[in-house]
C-alpha cells in the first residue's frame, strides 16, 4: 500500500472524527437527562446523535477523511448510547431486564472474535455486516419512541407500540449478525489450518452477498481486513 493510501487512515483531527466525539460526549448528558426526566431534552441529544451517526460517514467519503480512529470511536458511540439508554430506561421501569440481559449477552457472545481474529494475524476486526447495523439502528429508534411512550395520551400509545416493534426487530437482527460474525470467524479459522508457508497468504472469507459488505477476496494476512469507508471496517455491531 502506498504511502498516499496509507495517510488518510493515520489521521485524527477530521471532521468525522470530531462529529463523532461530540456524540461520544453527549452520552452522559443524554444519560443525566433521561435520569431527571427531561424527556424532550434527551430526545433532542438523540436527534443530533442520530445525524451525526449519518453524517460523519457521509463526510468521511465526501471529504476523503477515513482514519482508523473513525472506525473506533463510531461504533463506539452507538454502543455506549445503546447501553445508556438501557441502563436509563431499566431505571425508570419502561424496559423489562430480560431485554437488557438479551441485548448484553449478544455483545459477551461475539466478544471472543476479536481475539480470534488477532491470533489468526489479522491486525484489524471483521468487516461490519448490513444485518448489524440495521439492528443497531433500529434499537437507537425504538429506545427513544419507548421514552416517549412512558406519556400519556394517543400519541404516546402509538409510540410505544411502534417503540416494541423496533425493539423486537433490532434484537432480533442483533443476534443474527453475531451469528454471520461467527460465522465469518469460523471460515477464517478452517482458512488458516489450511494454509502452509508456500502456499501464500489467506484471503479473507467474505459475509453472505445478501448480509452486507465484505473483505476484499485478495486481503493478506499480514494487514488489516479492508477498511471501506468510515463504517465498514468497525468492531462488529
Amino acid at each position: 500500500m502506498s504511502t498516499e493510501q496509507e495517510a488518510p487512515q493515520d489521521r485524527i483531527f477530521t471532521v468525522p472524527n470530531t462529529l463523532s466525539l461530540a456524540r461520544l460526549v453527549g452520552v452522559p448528558l443524554f444519560l443525566w437527562l433521561v435520569l431527571i426526566e427531561a424527556d424532550w431534552w434527551a430526545l433532542g441529544v438523540l436527534v443530533f446523535a442520530g445525524l451525526s451517526d449519518w453524517l460523519d460517514g457521509k463526510l468521511a467519503r465526501v471529504l476523503n477523511q477515513t482514519s482508523r480512529l473513525g472506525t473506533v470511536l463510531d461504533p463506539a458511540a452507538d454502543r455506549l448510547y445503546i447501553l445508556a439508554t438501557l441502563v436509563g430506561l431499566t431505571i425508570r421501569d419502561i424496559i423489562p431486564v430480560w431485554l437488557v440481559v438479551v441485548l448484553v449477552a449478544r455483545e459477551f457472545a461475539i466478544l471472543p472474535i476479536a481475539p480470534i481474529i488477532r491470533r489468526l494475524g489479522y491486525g484489524g476486526t471483521l468487516p461490519v455486516h448490513f444485518i448489524g447495523k440495521a439492528g443497531t439502528m433500529c434499537l437507537l429508534y425504538a429506545f427513544p419512541l419507548l421514552l416517549l411512550g412512558d406519556h400519556d395520551g394517543g400519541a404516546a400509545t402509538a409510540a410505544k407500540v411502534t417503540g416494541w416493534s423496533f425493539a423486537i426487530w433490532g434484537t432480533g437482527l442483533y443476534w443474527w449478525a453475531a451469528v454471520l460474525y461467527w460465522e465469518q470467524t469460523r471460515q477464517l479459522v478452517l482458512a488458516g489450518r489450511g494454509s502452509s508457508p508456500a502456499s501464500g497468504p489467506v484471503p479473507v472469507p467474505g459475509p453472505d452477498p445478501d448480509a452486507g459488505p465484505g473483505a476484499d477476496p485478495g486481503a493478506d494476512r499480514n494487514t488489516d481486513p479492508p477498511a471501506g469507508d468510515q463504517k465498514g471496517a468497525e468492531t462488529p455491531r
